[in-house]
């Protein structure tokens, strides 16, 4: 794992620090199913229409983060296993919230709040599962297929793992925003089918991969101090 071996990340190795980091990523993973149906409104304008944003799309970049710091510490398998069961947390969460959904409320005006707010779309479940699976998988894949060619050609490339760390995530996020708009809004919505929505689309389309990117860039520092290398007591890059 890695370059030195008498040296070991900043986060110790272990269980505890892996469950924790994990904790983090369901956690945000589940958030971000519960809120993505609000819509945000961003005043900035593309294609002649608002910038909107899927309420999830920041909580969401927190999983990126942690899918990469568990690679990068405990390995490309443990960063699948994360996926997949973060993949199991998600069908779980939509079973949970559409099991509540359907029991019996005391007062009509709750069930209807509770519908507004958490009532499960089929086409955003889709879309979200699909979505998650292909861009978190693409994510742990090219993280690990950049970090080992660049260690493999120096070890000294370890203090450029901002590379593998940004590449990764800038991809992934672009498989991501195309099929959650594409299926829960473009179809879910009927925006496709719409030619007066296209603009709306597009503008959500490019307007959540800037947010996505500018995330993903912003906790690069965060990344790379959580996975510095520490040597003989003393930390160093």
């Amino acid at each position: 794992m890695t370059p030195h071996s008498k040296e070991e990340s900043k986060i110790k190795k272990t269980d505890k620090n892996l469950i924790l980091i994990c904790m983090i990523f369901a956690t945000s993973l589940v958030i971000s199913n519960v809120v993505t149906g609000k819509v945000v409104d961003v005043p900035i304008t593309l294609f002649g229409a608002h910038i909107q944003l899927p309420g999830a799309a920041i909580c969401y970049a927190i999983t990126y983060l942690m899918t990469d710091v568990i690679g990068e510490i405990w390995g490309r398998k443990e960063a699948n296993r994360c996926v997949f069961w973060g993949f199991i947390c998600q069908v779980l969460a939509s079973l949970m919230i559409l099991l509540t959904q359907y029991l019996p409320a005391v007062d009509p005006d709750m069930q209807k709040s509770y519908d507004a707010l958490l009532g499960q779309n089929w086409v955003i479940v889709l879309g979200s599962l699909t979505a998650y699976i292909a861009s978190q998988s693409w994510d742990v894949l090219i993280f690990h297929k950049v970090r080992d060619r660049m260690l493999a050609k120096d070890p000294e490339n370890y203090h450029k793992r901002w590379i593998w760390n940004n590449l990764s995530t800038l991809t992934s996020q672009i498989i991501d925003t195309i099929l959650f708009i594409g299926i829960a809004f473009g179809c879910g919505f009927g925006w496709l089918f719409d030619s007066k929505m296209w603009p709306t689309l597009g503008a959500m389309f490019v307007g959540q991969y800037i947010l996505k990117a500018i995330l993903a860039i912003i906790d690069t520092p965060v990344f790379c101090l959580l996975t510095r290398k520490r040597k003989n007591g003393e930390e160093n890059n």
